[in-house]
């Protein structure tokens, strides 16, 4: 793993970003009259996109919006490129890591043939419309009435399979917004954030944009690498990432596997596998520390397999770091979809091995209040010890005192950091490793077994109390 070239300068990125952050600023006052200080961020993301084939239309958008007489055509067209400019941000970013790790590059894209299923028109201009009132409006306008408009429309698409991807990004969208009303008396917006959301939610709003990848069967063995947990008040998902081996001997991929529930905000910590474990063998297979073989699971052109406990089958025991430093290094990532090409998707496996923890010595117990960061090679990789999960034995202690690192590496304000998956210490001159899934099929860990035992009483007492309920 070549860590410099992590902090070389990748050329365009900050120009990029700033067209990018000059547009959202334009969104926090709104595009139904701009005032002349944010006519330049429209102008600035029209510059940006000058060589491509979005030059004209964001040109005109641009100028047309900046004199107050921007309409819904114009709109989409600043929305697309706003996610072209960070589509491209994410494919130099992922080019770099790809060069770090030196891994096989992904396969380029490849669109699913059109279903050629009409979509409920009416509903999707419905949407396009409610959200560019939004965007004339602007962040600081909003208020309850406005952001409510979105309700019968979320109502009206639920029901339908095809728009349902839709209808769940506009209503989490919505109770952001609702959460935050007014927003004239907003102390700090979330700028990137909701734009981030405006922009996907109106490209989604466009006929065939929200139909998903392609969808083929695939067989043979899957390796484990570790599990990201994301947990909201209201659910939580279980994010498995591991490399599949096909049994036609094909090249490894990097694919990965997910279940998510809904739960109550009083189940955290180890009670969040109560939840999901029922839903999922895999996370099984994840606690003991066994690879999977697969028989015909489905699997998207994404690299996500969709589960089905039936076409898996445990197999032989599979070292989390064995798997990591023979099988990783040759297992290439799928293409991502042009509508998910955003830095804070970026999330690639690697080992890193041979560091250092700084500001920690051997001899000291490790202190890592003011976070831990990683000596590779004479640079500093920052460990984000605020992604590793309550739901497992990993914690930040751990980090600070392995020698060995299996982590996602992630982008985020900036810079590159490494979410821990599982560590390698040494106890008693013996390698141990510590995983943050290691909970996820169960344990005879005594502070995972008190803390699975005290979440399963919340969870008994919570299912009698639902139950009771029911029956009224």
């Amino acid at each position: 793993m070549r860590a410099d070239l992590l902090f070389d300068d990748i050329a365009g990125l900050d120009e990029a970003l700033a067209a990018v952050d000059g547009f959202d600023a334009v969104l926090v006052g709104g595009l139904l009259r701009p005032r002349t200080a944010q006519a330049g961020g429209l102008s600035g993301l029209a510059d940006a996109v000058a060589g491509t084939p979005l030059a004209s239309r964001v040109a005109e958008a641009a100028e047309k919006t900046s004199a107050g007489g921007g309409d819904e055509g114009h709109f989409v067209a600043l929305a697309a490129a706003r996610t072209a400019l960070l589509g491209s941000v994410h494919d130099a970013l992922v080019a770099r890591v790809d060069e770090v790790t030196g891994r096989p590059v992904a396969d380029p894209w490849a669109a699913a043939p059109d279903s050629g299923e009409e979509r409920a028109g009416n509903l999707l201009v419905a949407a396009r419309g409610w959200l560019c009132d939004l965007a004339r409006t602007g962040w600081q306008g909003i208020d309850h009435e406005l952001v409510g408009g979105a309700a019968p429309v979320v109502s009206a698409m639920l029901p339908d399979p095809a728009l349902r991807r839709l209808a769940t990004l506009l209503d989490g969208f919505a109770a952001e917004l609702a959460a935050c009303c007014p927003g004239a008396s907003l102390e700090r917006v979330p700028v990137r954030r909701w734009a981030d959301l405006w922009a996907r939610a109106l490209l989604l709003t466009l006929p065939g944009a929200a139909s998903g990848p392609a969808v083929g069967e695939v067989s043979g063995r899957l390796l484990p690498l570790g599990v990201d947990v994301q947990e909201h008040a209201t659910a939580v998902q279980a994010q498995v990432h591991a490399v599949f081996e096909p049994a036609d001997g094909g090249a490894s991929r990097l694919v990965r596997a997910s279940v998510s529930a809904p739960k109550p905000d009083t189940v955290v910590g180890a009670g969040l596998w109560q939840v999901l474990r029922p839903h999922m063998s895999l996370l099984t297979a994840v606690g003991e520390g066994r690879a999977v073989d697969l028989d015909a699971m489905p699997l998207t052109a994404e690299g996500d397999l969709l589960w089905d406990d039936a076409r898996a089958r445990a197999g032989e025991p599979a070292d989390v770091f064995t798997s990591a430093r023979v099988a990783l290094p040759a297992a290439a990532a799928f293409a991502v979809s042009p509508l998910d090409r955003h830095p804070v998707r970026i999330a690639v496996p690697v080992l890193v091995e041979g560091y250092a923890v700084e500001g920690h010595g051997v001899e000291d117990a490790p202190d890592v209040a003011g976070g831990v960061v990683l000596d590779v090679a004479g640079c500093r990789l920052r460990v984000d010890t605020d992604r590793v999960p309550a739901a497992g034995p990993l914690t930040p202690q751990a980090v600070a005192s392995s020698g060995a690192c299996l982590g996602l590496l992630r982008w985020d304000a900036g810079e590159f950091l490494l979410q821990p998956l599982a560590v390698e210490r040494t106890v008693r001159k013996k390698p141990v490793a510590v995983h943050a899934g290691a909970w996820a099929g169960g344990t005879s860990d005594k502070a995972g077994a008190r803390a699975e035992k005290a979440a399963t009483d919340a969870v008994v007492v919570l299912r009698e109390r639902a139950g009771k309920l029911l029956r009224k």
